[in-house]
């Protein structure tokens, strides 16, 4: 029974038993909000390069529609933005995202008019037995919530209702909670389907009727030995008789030029630091639009030997009245102590700027001799076909029958490719997969384990035996208690939920996956079991902080006792119902203002700009923010499966309230950072929607078994086994969903693509014209100029390692008639600039 009473304490320390904690909550969060908000509304027309970042420097978001100026006049106009402007500047992963948000509000606008019309009602005329909680009853006392199966219902309301039912669920509203838990999965699968459904229309319209480079290319990985040479390799695919091959890119063990490329990247940015230093600093005019710190524009690399450019430039080296600045003075070159010898013992001090650009020039000459050496081919290819179609046929077939050789499938695009995973051997890529994979496993138990005892120590309890004098001024008042026993675990919880990812999308990075897309799909799956474990089953199933150790204490009586686990769950659950709900208002009404603010960006704005010296840092500092899927998607799908899980128990209203106020308003915020704030890179073709799905039917079965061990808990032991057939369907749900819908959101459909073809040559049948005519209404609202966000984005590009071809840049220096001036002789050679190559370096590299 003690604990029985640890767990009591634990309600209340985590907000559970007083509502003024759910009030001052409340309150705390919309004065966040509406802060943060309304100087955003300030701020955003007069720091546009920030909050309209995207709209400015992206193409793709050239389509969408200026907002207005005014206060609130932006908001009626990013309301009226369509499906169709947001496939078209945005694209599939933006969709899906969006859409996600849509589902769950509807599904919880749904679940909450049951919940205030029918659920509510139901409890408030029959309140649980909670004499439990006093400490009067006995150890065989284990059924929670207990209360009489033969309370007669009496509500009006339900009178015609109840008339019709049998006798034993007359006098008995515990029938209301198997129905529900049928009511509400069945609602949520139909969402599913049909919202995918729709999902795969679009996706195969809109992949269907385009044609880029990443749709008509194959990655083909395990390729024998014999077959690995440009050659080979597109004779083996042409005899396939599935099409004809533009180009193949056999992937080679680039590691040589690679780390050659990005030590040489290393030195340039030395250099320019040096010359910076040298030179001295700039004044520079803000831009007005810019954030309030002094920050020039974006410089362009110098080059030289064309006259033209650098009177274009003049402006930026200073020799010209276009922008103002302040002439360097002379100071002392900059000097650098280098490391030679055996063992690197030796050193000696040198002129920096002479040191770092003999550098660059032998390391220039290295990389041009390195870019026509032929290295060791490796067995994987990028096979681009002539048409979508056969590029489909081949990633859709088996094309050999030796296992784990001339494996076909979709191609990454080109600028998401990660080049030096593509030489790592398979076997060092699996070995790094399964490693870091184990090692995110013992580290989420890690966090359970270190994180478990802190919250206990925000108990008045625990604080009183190391800081008794703390202790007892929160227990003189009140309310500065209900802030460090539970606002503090809600703030702690959300900043862990936002540095975490930092860590998880760093380890993901290292598992040798070949595109970025690959890697943010991986982030989201980490991210979702990290919150998913810590949050949501670490709370739940021990219940209590405080009680940690004592729990594992007595683990082996409550292995005996199998009822005082079931009893310990079941309080925990219910007695974590506010302690969510307040997480859930302060993550919607409280953070989303503030992450429309972009609040971590100004923040780390002036730290990024003491370390910015050169031009080239200044650049980067003007680039817009990333979104990052894997960050912000994972914490999503947790709140919506934390309100499932609540829907039918007691005060359900509440988390279904702050939950259905978080996706709404939520929902408004992402549009506006995909659309006009914030670059989102990577893109999987809205792969992302069967990973939501996946993780939705999971809190389902959560929802399930939890309403079952509520139904067993209160006696009503008959009602909680009608729960198994409805687990049974959900699995057998999951399971055709995989094999029906999931090879829709990967491939594309030889039908649309052959729909689109012979729409473009005017072959379709009159059956079908009225639906060719549809689909290319649809394709010309979801497009720019005829084009998609991936045709635009993918102009030119092709598939090649950057190494081989990107330029090899110049320095980036605000002053170069000085430079001149001081080195005449040091202006690097025109025969080694890449720009002007004859032998193709001078392409556009991916």
């Amino acid at each position: 029974m003690d604990n029985i009473h640890s767990l009591e304490g634990y309600g209340d320390r985590v907000g559970t038993s007083s509502p003024r904690d759910t009030v001052i909550q409340i309150i705390l969060s919309v004065a966040l909000g509406i802060g943060a908000f309304l100087t955003f509304c300030v701020l955003r027309p007069r720091w546009t390069a920030l909050y309209a970042a995207r709209k400015r420097q992206k193409d793709e978001a050239t389509s969408l529609p200026e907002l207005p100026d005014t206060l609130f006049g932006w908001i009626p106009a990013l309301w009226r933005i369509t499906e169709q402007q947001v496939l078209a500047s945005a694209g599939l992963d933006a969709y899906v995202f969006l859409e996600f948000f849509k589902m769950a509000t509807k599904f919880l606008a749904v679940v909450l008019f049951f919940a205030l019309a029918v659920i509510k009602p139901v409890h408030d005329r029959y309140p649980d037995d909670e004499s439990h909680l006093h400490g009067n009853h006995t150890h065989n006392d284990t059924a929670m919530f207990h209360v009489s199966s033969t309370r007669s219902m009496r509500l009006d309301t339900f009178d015609t209702l109840v008339s019709y039912l049998p006798d034993e669920m007359q006098t008995d509203y515990l029938w209301m909670y198997p129905v529900f838990a049928y009511l509400f999965t069945s609602l949520a699968l139909y969402l599913i389907v049909s919202e995918t459904r729709k999902v795969i229309e679009i996706r195969q319209e809109y992949l269907g009727s385009q044609s880029t480079v990443t749709d008509r290319t194959i990655r083909l990985s395990g390729i024998p030995l014999e077959l690995r040479s440009e050659e080979k390799i597109k004779a083996f695919v042409e005899e396939l008789e599935i099409g004809k091959v533009e180009s193949v890119t056999l992937c080679r063990k680039w590691k040589e030029l690679d780390d050659l490329m990005t030590k040489r990247m290393d030195y340039l940015r030395r250099l320019e630091e040096a010359w910076t230093v040298y030179l001295g600093s700039r004044n520079v005019e803000r831009s007005l639009e810019s954030l309030p710190i002094a920050q020039p524009s974006p410089p362009e690399p110098v080059m030289a030997g064309n006259e033209d450019d650098e009177n274009e430039r003049s402006g930026l080296m200073g020799n010209g009245s276009g922008q103002p600045h302040i002439s360097p003075h002379r100071r002392l070159r900059p000097r650098t102590r280098i490391w030679y010898g055996r063992f690197n013992l030796k050193s000696k001090v040198v002129d920096a700027i002479d040191y770092y650009e003999e550098r660059l020039r032998t390391m220039d000459d290295q990389i041009l001799a390195l870019r026509q050496k032929e290295f060791e081919p490796m067995p994987l290819a990028f096979v681009t076909m002539d048409t979508v179609a056969a590029c489909q046929m081949a990633v859709q077939a088996v094309l050999d029958p030796s296992p784990l050789q001339l494996l076909a499938n979709t191609s990454p695009a080109p600028s998401d490719v990660v080049w030096p995973n593509t030489y790592l051997p398979r076997r060092s890529r699996m070995m790094r997969a399964w490693s870091i994979t184990l090692f995110i496993i013992i580290l989420t138990v890690f966090w359970s384990v270190v994180l478990v005892p802190v919250a206990g120590a925000l108990n008045t309890d625990t604080i009183h035996k190391v800081f008794p004098k703390l202790a007892d001024a929160l227990n003189s008042h009140p309310i500065l208690k209900s802030l460090v026993q539970t606002q503090l675990p809600t703030l702690l919880i959300s900043l862990l939920n936002v540095l975490v990812p930092y860590l998880y999308d760093w380890l993901a990075n290292l598992q040798g996956m070949i595109s970025q897309g690959d890697v943010e799909l991986s982030v989201i799956s980490k991210n979702f079991f990290f919150t998913f474990f810590n949050f949501f089953v670490v709370f739940t199933v021990l219940g209590t902080a405080s009680n940690f150790y004592k729990f594992f204490e007595d683990f082996g009586d409550s292995l005996k006792d199998t009822t005082k686990i079931a009893y310990t769950l079941a309080l925990s659950l219910q007695r974590l119902l506010n302690f969510y709900t307040n997480f859930i208002i302060l993550q919607g009404l409280g953070l989303f203002p503030l992450r429309l603010l972009e609040f971590g960006s100004v923040a780390m704005y002036p730290i990024s700009l003491i370390g910015a010296k050169t031009p080239r840092d200044y650049a980067e500092l003007v680039q817009p923010p990333t979104f990052s899927y894997g960050f912000y998607l994972p914490q999503t799908i947790l709140i919506f499966i934390i309100c499932v899980v609540y829907s039918v128990l007691r005060s359900s209203w509440k988390v279904l309230l702050s939950g259905l106020a978080y996706f709404m308003i939520g929902g408004f915020v992402y549009k506006y950072q995909l659309l006009y704030a914030m670059d989102h890179r990577q893109h999987s073709t809205g792969r992302g929607w069967t990973m939501i799905c996946d993780r939705v039917i999971v809190g389902l079965i959560v929802f399930q078994l939890t309403t079952a061990g509520q139904l067993a808990l209160k006696g009503a032991v008959k009602r909680s086994v009608l729960i198994v057939p409805l687990l049974i369907a959900t699995v057998w749900f999951s399971i055709v969903y995989s094999r029906t819908y999931k090879p829709l959101m990967k491939y594309i459909a030889l039908r649309s693509v052959r729909r689109a073809e012979h729409f473009e040559l005017g072959h379709a049948d009159e059956d079908e014209s009225a639906d060719a005519d549809l689909a290319n209404q649809r394709y010309n609202s979801e497009t720019r100029d005829g084009q998609t966000v991936d045709e635009s984005r993918e102009r030119g590009l092709r598939f090649i390692n950057p190494s081989l071809i990107a330029p090899l840049q110049s320095v980036w220096i605000a002053d170069k008639v000085a430079r001149d001036e001081e080195e005449p002789n040091q202006v690097a050679d025109v025969s080694h600039n890449p720009w002007r190559s004859d032998s193709g370096e001078g392409e556009s590299a991916v």
